[in-house]
């Protein structure tokens, strides 16, 4: 006999276990079902981030930070290190024992929310009486009945055609976090975020390393001017970043990967020892909807909602990186939390004009809102602040004084349009951007906030003050 259920969530990543804990504090008898193993067969919750993505990633970039430090950056401090040397096998230790913590943890809170937790495959077996018959397919396979279906299923990465991952040579995500010696070259197909990140890591750790992007500018769905920014400091820091790159062809040949691309010169080619392809991701939803459920799925494989994430069928739902908007644990998170509430008739909304985006290099860039481009192509007068982290006495201090802040806001009701940071901390120092943002500050609300001083965040209010030509650490232009 099936299990009833009020709601059941259909993938236990960001979007997908946030949705079944909120659904059972709100008093909802919610299930949540999540195929991800780990080793011992044991479940694996938290999606593409915790598992392959945002939690291993960052534990990555963490070691690599510290042995770039020890390598190159301690002298300045007094600090002599003789005998340096990488231990990978007790790196990647480290990044698997972070990931398994996190897993626990999720299954911790699952529990202790009175979630009742599937490991193995959901799918829609149809229509049932009570709602919708959801098919758990796994080591104890299971059948469920729900009113509400939330489907969190998440996506995959994109492989390039003719060189499909192998998980040896030609590696996707979990494959560049997961490699068991530095290389001596690593080629990296896509100037992203996984791609950006990934060659950092290994770069940091010895690796040359080539990037390869189709697109003829570098990072454009960021402000330009830290665009331009972030690459000259990437090139400095030894990533070979070849833009205008379209590869036309990869495969292995004799131990190593050879790749074909086109540039403004012609056909080029590029031998390397492995090759990470960060395209971009697909939605999965892969044998997910039974025919008749009245769910549809665009063209880029999508599943088709609404501004409040419903479907076209009554009662199931679907958020995260399986519907529009942009790929981002944050976005599917809150997307989880606005459909529980929903279903709970409480008011419920995501407001996507403020989801802030991070990219975890050295230095971080991270933003808000819209870009001086953005703004200055939709017409409206607007005003410019920004401070560099050379005047900053924190940041001179950590011997992280490249970048700066820049505030874009507008003439008419002094509205904070868009925040960007290149820098230390800029994950961090967003947050406060976001805030600001959220109530709909003016620039002259965060020029009247009183910082700590030294702080990194001083930067957010020199840029403030810069935008009226306010500034005091620096001059204004």
């Amino acid at each position: 006999m099936a299990d009833q259920f009020d709601v059941v969530v259909i993938g236990g990543g960001p979007g997908g276990y946030i949705a079944a804990i909120r659904a059972a504090q709100l008093g909802f008898r919610a299930a949540c079902i999540d195929d991800w193993t780990r080793e011992g067969g044991k479940p694996a919750p938290g999606g593409t981030c915790t598992n392959v993505g945002c939690i291993p990633s960052k534990a990555l970039l963490q070691s690599s930070e510290h042995f770039e430090h020890a390598g190159h950056g301690f002298a300045q401090h007094g600090i002599d290190v003789t005998g340096l040397s990488i231990d990978v096998a007790r790196m990647i230790a480290r990044k698997d024992k972070v990931v398994a913590q996190s897993n626990d943890g999720i299954l911790w809170l699952l529990k202790k929310n009175k979630v009742a937790f599937f490991h193995g495959r959901g799918s829609f077996a149809g229509k049932a009486d009570d709602g919708w018959s959801v098919r758990v397919d796994g080591a104890a396979p299971a059948e469920l009945v729900a009113t509400n279906v939330i489907v969190a299923t998440g996506s995959v990465p994109r492989a390039l055609p003719g060189a499909p991952f192998d998980g040896k040579l030609v590696l996707d995500n979990a494959g560049a976090l997961a490699m068991p010696a530095v290389p001596k070259r690593l080629g990296v197909v896509g100037a992203g975020v996984i791609g950006l990140e990934m060659g950092s890591v290994w770069r940091r750790l010895g690796a040359e390393v080539v990037v390869l992007e189709a697109l003829p500018d570098f990072l454009p769905m960021a402000d330009g001017q830290v665009s331009k920014e972030a690459l000259r400091h990437f090139k400095k820091l030894g990533l070979d970043i070849r833009l205008g790159a379209k590869v036309t062809g990869a495969g292995v040949d004799g131990g190593e990967v050879k790749v074909a691309y086109t540039d403004a010169k012609g056909d080029q080619s590029l031998a390397v020892d492995k090759l990470v392809v960060a395209i971009g991701r697909r939605p999965y939803t892969k044998d997910l909807l039974a025919e008749g459920t009245g769910v549809e799925i665009d063209e880029r494989g999508f599943i088709k909602v609404d501004g409040h994430c419903r479907t076209g069928a009554k009662g199931v739902w679907a958020v995260g990186d399986c519907v529009r908007g942009p790929m981002l644990a944050q976005k599917g998170k809150e997307e989880g939390v606005a459909v529980a509430d929903a279903i709970a008739g409480l008011y419920a909304e995501v407001n996507y004009k403020v989801i802030p985006s991070v990219i975890y290099t050295a230095p971080e860039i991270a933003w808000v809102g819209l870009t001086e481009e953005q703004v200055k192509a939709s017409g409206r007068a607007y005003k410019v602040g920004s401070f560099p982290f050379a005047a900053s006495g924190r940041a001179r201090a950590m011997e992280a004084a490249a970048g700066f802040c820049k505030v874009v806001a507008a003439v008419d009701d002094d509205e904070i349009l868009g925040v960007h940071i290149i820098g230390p901390m800029a994950g961090e120092m967003v947050a406060e951007a976001v805030l600001a943002m959220e109530y709909s500050a003016s620039s002259e609300d965060l020029q009247r906030t009183i910082h700590a001083h030294p702080t990194l965040s001083e930067a957010l209010h020199e840029a403030a003050l810069a935008a009226d030509k306010r500034a005091i650490d620096c001059l204004n232009k």
